[in-house]
């Protein structure tokens, strides 16, 4: 029987009257007063994500560049200090081991931050194929990591912040001061809104937790998250990726650089990649599940749901899925077979909300 962890926050989300879950091995909160309430603060106002449960590594050393060069899709090189850039993680058939966000801290020093669940398999087989001149070093138990999203959240960042954050630009990092300590803050994102991730410790993570609610923030669950990342259309790992699906099939080429990487020699054969992860909205209310069958209009299945939610933002119906390639045409008519029933659909591009402000300026909002 798997033993369930929990963040730094756990007896915070009990307090607050969280409904709690297993996710990636921990007891996590999937909502407080309601994932609608929660999704429409992320999008009109701000809210805060105990993400405590991602894990943090930093390599370091002369043969990092190298070497990451070999184990992620990305382009590292080509990073400049205080970036930040997505990418998979892949085996040598080409599936996805995990999918992280790269922190280049200095010319050989970077912070790898990858998924809960995958993460001591992911430290392992990063260790395994580094030189041994690169260190990598898993500081996961003793990092604290809150995302603050949302368009009032750059005003309310900036009065807790010791230094000004009107040049944070997305995906760029910076360090802060917080309480007169160094912090490490972000701008990525999962929602597509604009916002934060801090790093710290755990107790600077409790006050900044605070200092947030105290300012009008609303705590929000990993329900609230799944609809807002499903709405931008970003994938979850275990969802739209794993190791047995083939990372071009996903659909972000753009993480994926024309160079020499585990896995590349797949990815680069185009006869392996026969299906497409696409966007389906569907006519009416009624969701969409995963594993829920994609079918043609005469019936034959062609594909298979990854994630389905109704779209607060939308009212309306969203999925994601995996479809043989013919039919992923934007446009095609197609028909998901549930428990109860089947949904009428239709191909749509994502990101199925387009109104988000996570990329504009940060000046915009302070």
């Amino acid at each position: 029987m798997e033993t369930l962890q929990k963040t730094f926050f756990y007896d915070k989300h009990v307090a607050l009257n969280a409904k709690i879950s297993p996710f990636g091995g921990f007891l996590m909160p999937i909502q407080y007063e309601g994932i609608l309430k929660e999704h429409n603060a992320a999008r009109n106002q701000a809210v805060i994500f105990d993400t405590c449960h991602m894990g943090e590594f930093i390599l370091k050393g002369s043969t990092a560049v190298a070497d990451l060069e070999k184990i992620i899709t990305c382009s590292v090189g080509s990073m400049k200090n205080g970036q930040c850039r997505y990418g998979f993680i892949c085996n040598e058939d080409g599936g996805v081991i995990d999918d992280q966000i790269l922190y280049r801290l200095g010319d050989d020093e970077f912070l790898m931050v990858v998924n809960a669940s995958t993460q001591p398999n992911d430290f392992a087989w990063i260790k395994s194929n580094l030189s041994h001149t690169t260190e990598i070093r898993n500081i996961t138990e003793t990092t604290a990591k809150l995302d603050l999203q949302g368009p009032a959240s750059p005003k309310i960042f900036q009065k807790l912040m010791g230094q000004p954050i009107d040049d944070m630009k997305y995906y760029h990092f910076k360090y802060n001061t917080y309480c007169g300590e160094r912090v490490l803050t972000s701008r990525t994102g999962y929602t597509g809104e604009i916002g934060f991730e801090i790093y710290c410790n755990a107790e600077l993570a409790f006050q900044f937790w605070d200092d947030c609610l105290n300012a009008g923030v609303v705590p929000a669950g990993l329900g609230a998250r799944d609809t807002l990342r499903l709405e931008m259309g970003m994938p979850l790992y275990g969802h739209e990726l794993d190791q047995d699906t083939n990372a071009v099939e996903s659909g972000f080429t753009k993480s994926i650089a024309d160079k020499e990487y585990i896995g590349s020699t797949v990815h680069k054969d185009q006869s392996k990649n026969k299906q497409l992860l696409c966007g389906i909205t569907l006519e009416g209310k009624r969701a969409a599940r995963h594993g829920d069958l994609i079918l043609d209009s005469k019936g034959k299945q062609v594909g298979r749901v990854t994630s389905g939610s109704f779209s607060p933002s939308l009212q309306k119906a969203i999925a994601l899925g995996y479809v043989q390639k013919e039919y992923a045409s934007q446009g095609t008519s197609l028909r998901i077979k549930t428990e109860r029933n089947e949904l009428a659909g239709m191909v749509t591009p994502y990101p199925f909300y387009t109104k988000a402000s996570g990329r504009e300026p940060m000046v915009k909002y302070l």
